[in-house]
């Protein structure tokens, strides 16, 4: 039974409300620990190999890029339309509509890319020797970062420059030929196709392929090995496929759980266009983009826990100002 309509609109006025004060707090996190996500995995101390850091280094680089393009030049004016009526006049939005699609798209696939490249890493030994190196992990995030932004050039001619400040996913102004259009309703529907929903079905095709792989290799080791149960510490083989698998389980459970609302209403919503209307509270987007975009700060946190040698750099790099502010003051202490 569906809520009655006053109570949909109040749970949705509660939510603009919130979204004032969720929005700038998650851009106020957003964009610090991307940074030093960046600047930590650049270093290279973290114990991973240069394939993996260049991964996580490329996600962490679109995740701050979405940060910008969506949360700080989209979602922030539209919480505070009243305040940011002055964009209506500032004639870029189709440009911006090709850097946030283009960023976001990256953002989805690189995790499809990390992915796979874990699945090979643990379940193609024969592969993992030539495909898990830098230097393929570089074609790939090249190829990945073209197609990107490719792929997003046509929004260039379905929108106009001019900026519409409502609070719905399409905050570029459309004319009403082209939004009636066939060619409209089919490229929607196929973007949303694109992303997120065949990257949901490509991680979850990954990560069963990679379980299954993994249970059978432990059976194998655990016979080899004389043991009935469990597994031996001291097997390095088995406490690196470990490492892998934890951190490739939580990256891809978290991008799983925080994209699944938008996901399910981007497509609900582009079944209209085929005549099959599901009509959705309009708060449910609402919480939608709210946990797609909280997605792009929560990586930071989960290699902070999963990653031991990364919690010991974030140390060393929040302890260096005051190593640094010690070292000015014994200094001038013995000059004085």
């Amino acid at each position: 039974m569906s809520l009655p309509f006053l109570i949909r609109l109040k749970i949705l006025w509660v939510l603009y409300d919130i979204e004032k004060i969720y929005y700038p707090i998650l851009t106020a996190i957003g964009v610090p620990v991307n940074v030093v996500t960046i600047v930590i995995l650049s270093r290279g101390k973290c114990g991973l190999s240069k394939c993996v850091t260049s991964y996580l280094v490329a996600m962490a680089t679109a995740d701050l890029l979405v940060i910008i393009f969506d949360l700080i030049l989209r979602q922030i004016p539209i919480a505070y339309r009243e305040q940011a009526a002055f964009m209506l006049y500032i004639r870029v939005c189709n440009i911006h509509a090709i850097l946030l699609y283009a960023t976001t798209d990256c953002s989805v696939w690189l995790t499809v890319t990390f992915s796979f490249d874990r699945f090979v890493a643990i379940c193609c030994q024969k592969l993992k020797t030539k495909y898990c190196t830098e230097k393929t992990a570089a074609v790939i995030l090249g190829t990945v970062t073209v197609l990107s932004c490719l792929k997003n050039i046509f929004w260039y001619f379905l929108y106009t420059r001019q900026y519409t400040l409502s609070n719905s996913p399409w905050f570029c102004h459309v004319e009403v030929d082209i939004l009636r259009s066939s060619s409209w309703a089919v490229v929607e529907f196929m973007h949303y196709i694109l992303t997120p929903f065949i990257p949901f079905l490509l991680i979850l095709l990954f990560n069963a392929l990679t379980v299954r792989n993994i249970i059978v290799a432990n059976r194998a080791r655990r016979r080899l090995r004389g043991q009935s149960s469990g597994e031996s510490p001291s097997d390095p083989e088995m406490a690196n496929r470990r490492k892998s698998m934890i951190l490739l389980f939580v990256i891809s459970g978290n991008f799983i759980l925080l994209w699944v609302v938008f996901m399910v209403c981007s497509i609900l919503r582009r079944l209209d266009y085929l005549w099959y209307s599901v009509l959705l509270p309009t708060f449910v987007p609402e919480i939608g983009f709210m946990l797609q975009l909280l997605s792009c700060c929560t990586n930071t946190f989960i290699y902070a826990v999963t990653q031991r040698k990364f919690r010991q750099e974030l140390r060393n790099g929040v302890k260096y100002p005051f190593a640094m502010m010690g070292k000015l003051i014994r200094r001038n202490n013995l000059t004085l």
